[in-house]
């Protein structure tokens, strides 16, 4: 099967790869070196030519329409149909860019321009659509698997991080809050806590500071939060480390804090055009503007103690709303997924933490939520807001996670199965390719939790829940899951 992916390239990624002038940034080159290794295919929309064409700089038209053409063109693109006589040129420009995308012309657009980025979300097309980080991110993780890990994040005093306050990691939060530094020695004086992440030579990659507050006014307009809040203080992801999940992580992170704290909560202040990244996490995982605070806007996560009512909402949306709740009544199918436990130990690296704090300091944070799994099982039931069951075959031979459906596709071709899994995958391009040698099931889903008391296989099957050896994805009942839950002490 063909793994050659087609990658779309705004005219803002293609001019530095080709402009001799240009000094390309670690990423870009990066991004491309990985592309030419890969085989895959780097095409450029016809309507950015004549976006090019329309620029009154002559000697730069004709320099940049050089550069463009040294790439292939997309054959015969659709027509896009969004737009009108009123569309402005550039919007046209984006629009048939992104219609492109919209028809499987390509498997991906990569470019740095926001306002083509918040396009494709509001059009379905965030998944498929990378900033340059984001896509040599991917590429990297394709081929070169073993190369990459989830990161674990550190709880730490913030006083612990002062000697390195005046470091470059700080610029920017310098930059952007005047005072930043007193502040940072107050909230140290108080005892205030932060995660941080460091990268493999031991630099401060990333930092969230966080606090409780109770009853707190969180907008201009005088909206309060009803009892405790968690507050996510700061939050700098440093483009080192970019592209690995730490911001994800640290959402984990404070999902887990707040529901052992029981805070009703959580907010975050953004600025929306400085930190277009952060908020499309953020809403990803159920947080709402809510309001402005001074330039900032506020996004807050409401995160009830106890399961909140339907409110008419899918099972989709409810668990992306209020994770880690979850629906599990009798409107929901439960499965039982056997995961070989090779595959087990990359999807879930935080599990064996859970199980033996040798393998993880105290306070550590294992891995992402949003993950991708491929097999070969028969079953095609599967629906989005389904309930997933990992039963960890070989040694272990027992349930040891609980998993809600996202996606779920069944497909053949290796480069379609590697666009779907991109931001999740642990999959090499060529494990992909050699599944893709059949029917392969893509099942994209969020992680809610590892149970602390894995339910064996002798567990289950002196409960009646299954008959014998779990071998491929197997349906259960609503009273065989409520059994597999007890077992599992959750």
């Amino acid at each position: 099967m063909p793994k050659q992916l087609t990658l779309l390239l705004d005219t803002n990624v293609l001019i530095p790869l080709q402009d001799s002038y240009a000094v390309l940034g670690d990423n870009l080159a990066n991004f491309h070196r990985l592309a030419l290794v890969g085989g895959h295919k780097l095409v450029y929309h016809p309507a950015s030519i004549e976006d090019f064409e329309r620029d009154t700089d002559l000697d730069r038209r004709a320099r940049n329409l050089e550069h463009v053409r040294r790439y292939p063109a997309l054959e015969r693109p659709a027509k896009c149909p969004w737009n009108t006589p009123a569309t402005c040129p550039n919007d046209a420009c984006d629009n048939e860019i992104l219609y492109a995308l919209e028809c499987d012309a390509a498997h991906a657009l990569v470019t740095e321009d926001k306002g083509l980025l918040t396009k494709a979300r509001a059009r379905g097309l965030g998944d498929r659509t990378y900033n340059i980080q984001t896509a040599e991110d991917w590429l990297r993780r394709l081929q070169q698997p073993f190369d990459v890990s989830l990161p674990n994040i550190d709880d730490v005093p913030l006083h612990s991080l002062t000697p390195e306050l005046l470091g470059a990691f700080f610029d920017s939060l310098r930059d952007g809050y005047d005072g930043f530094d007193d502040w940072f020695r107050r909230k140290a004086r108080e005892s205030r806590k932060a995660w941080v992440y460091r990268d493999e030579t031991g630099v401060l990659g990333a930092i969230c500071v966080y606090d409780v507050q109770t009853d707190e006014v969180v907008t201009d307009e005088g909206k309060r939060l009803d009892g405790k809040a968690l507050k996510l203080c700061t939050f700098k992801v440093g483009q080192r480390v970019r592209g690995r999940k730490v911001g994800e992580l640290f959402l984990k992170a404070a999902f887990r804090y707040a529901t052992e704290n029981a805070c009703e909560h959580i907010f975050i202040h953004a600025d929306v055009d400085k930190h277009a990244y952060l908020v499309n996490l953020l809403v990803d995982f159920g947080f709402e503007d809510v309001g402005p605070y001074g330039t900032d806007r506020v996004f807050v996560k409401r995160h009830p103690v106890n399961d909140p009512d339907t409110e008419g909402l899918s099972a989709l949306e409810y668990v992306r709303r209020f994770y880690p709740h979850y629906q599990a009544g009798p409107q929901i199918q439960k499965f039982l997924v056997p995961i070989q436990q090779e595959f087990h130990r990359i999807l879930f690296p935080d599990y064996q933490a859970l199980q033996s704090q040798l393998f993880a300091p105290e306070g550590s944070v294992g891995n992402a939520i949003k993950l991708a799994y491929l097999c070969h099982a028969a079953s095609k039931q599967i629906r989005p807001g389904d309930v997933l069951l990992f039963y960890r075959s070989e040694d272990e031979q027992a349930v040891t996670s609980l998993g809600v459906v996202d996606q779920f596709a069944v497909l053949s071709d290796a480069a379609s199965i590697a666009a779907m899994v991109s931001r999740r995958t642990v999959y090499s391009i060529n494990e992909i390719e050699n599944m893709a040698n059949r029917p392969t099931k893509v099942i994209l889903f969020r992680l809610v939790k590892h149970f602390p008391e894995p339910a064996s296989l002798k567990r289950l099957l002196k409960e009646g829940v299954v008959a014998g050896n779990i071998q491929s994805i197997t349906k259960i009942s609503d009273e065989a899951f409520s059994r597999v839950l007890a077992s599992a002490g959750a």
